[in-house]
């Protein structure tokens, strides 16, 4: 289930901050299929793509993983 969240976090800022998967995948340097995986959660992210993703997004890391209960 972890998975799917961190997903649909990375999909949604994606979106917010106006950015299409191409440009993203360019911006992360990889390929567009690797960040649909990640975005369909069939693939799941390192600490390392989570780190680019988000300074490419200009957010913190912590606000794409899940929220703890």
């Amino acid at each position: 289930m972890e998975k799917n969240i961190i997903a649909q976090r990375i999909r949604a800022f994606r979106k917010l901050k106006g950015f299409t998967q191409n440009e993203l995948a360019d911006q992360l340097d990889v390929s567009i299929a690797i960040l649909g995986a990640i975005e369909r959660g069939t693939r799941k992210p390192d600490q390392k793509i989570i780190r680019k993703i988000s300074e490419v997004l200009g957010i913190e890391p912590e606000e794409l993983l899940p929220v703890a209960k």
